[in-house]
């Protein structure tokens, strides 16, 4: 099996503060390649009114409490934040990480996070419209802003959408980030070379991850022969990194 990175997602629901930062900092240690959030404000499964963390205000505290994983959030919302505000939070949480952020974006979905928190939900043509004006206004603050991003601070975008996604992915994204099975991701993973052909961009510049069940960790050669990279496996509490070492191992051979 050829070399590829591992990442994990910690899903900030049923669970607290503390065994969030006991975990992110456990995987830290293991040497995974990339850590994650979600961007949700209410729990995706399970008891809908169990306790639930906010993305950004936990990604600050990553940043201090890790030293080598990339960090980030997989993905944020478009829609939550204003474009130029993200991107200084996201400059200032790069610096809080020593040059470790990944801004992920996409252009969000579930209906009750902007019904509860007075989001406009739009239809999904108009979110992604949005994303589409927010990409040039993020890059354009991030040149401007006092000091600039201590690392690269890559822009993964997050989703399948072969008509605009894919292209928003080719024209400003340095990481792609989608999900399974296998032979979807392949499928999508070449709509977006041909849209990188479409607009002059070289496809080995962006860098394919793909977000994994713990039980599709077996399945992780199927998913590199269909181009993943970097394979981010998804645990809730209690957190259990037991399918991120077998992911190790394979890695390591």
């Amino acid at each position: 099996m050829s070399r590829f990175r591992i990442g994990v997602q910690l899903h900030p629901q049923a669970t607290s503060i503390e065994d969030l930062r006991t975990a992110w900092r456990a995987a830290d240690e293991l040497g995974v390649d990339s850590l994650w959030v979600w961007d949700h404000f209410f729990p995706l499964y399970g008891n809908p009114n169990a306790s639930h963390f906010e993305a950004y205000s936990l990604l600050g505290a990553m940043a201090v409490d890790t030293r080598w994983a990339r960090i980030g959030a997989l993905v944020t919302c478009n829609s939550y934040r204003n474009p130029d505000l993200l991107a200084d939070m996201a400059r200032t949480i790069d610096h809080l990480s020593g040059g470790r952020f990944v801004l992920g974006i996409g252009a969000g979905w579930f209906e009750r996070d902007y019904a509860e928190y007075g989001y406009e939900l739009g239809t999904r043509g108009s979110r992604l419209r949005d994303l589409g004006a927010a990409l040039p206004r993020i890059r354009r603050r991030l040149e401007r802003l006092t000091p600039p991003p201590v690392g690269p601070m890559p822009l993964m975008i997050g989703g399948g959408g072969e008509k605009v996604t894919l292209r928003l992915v080719a024209e400003h994204a340095q990481m792609w980030n989608s999900f399974g099975p296998p032979e979807q991701y392949a499928r999508r993973n070449g709509v977006l070379d041909r849209w990188c052909a479409e607009v002059a961009r070289d496809p080995a510049d962006i860098e394919r991850t793909v977000a994994v069940q713990p039980s599709e960790v077996a399945d992780a050669e199927a998913f590199l022969d269909a181009g993943a990279q970097h394979l981010i496996v998804m645990v809730g509490h209690p957190f259990d990194l037991g399918p991120v070492r077998e992911l190790q191992r394979a890695a390591h051979g």
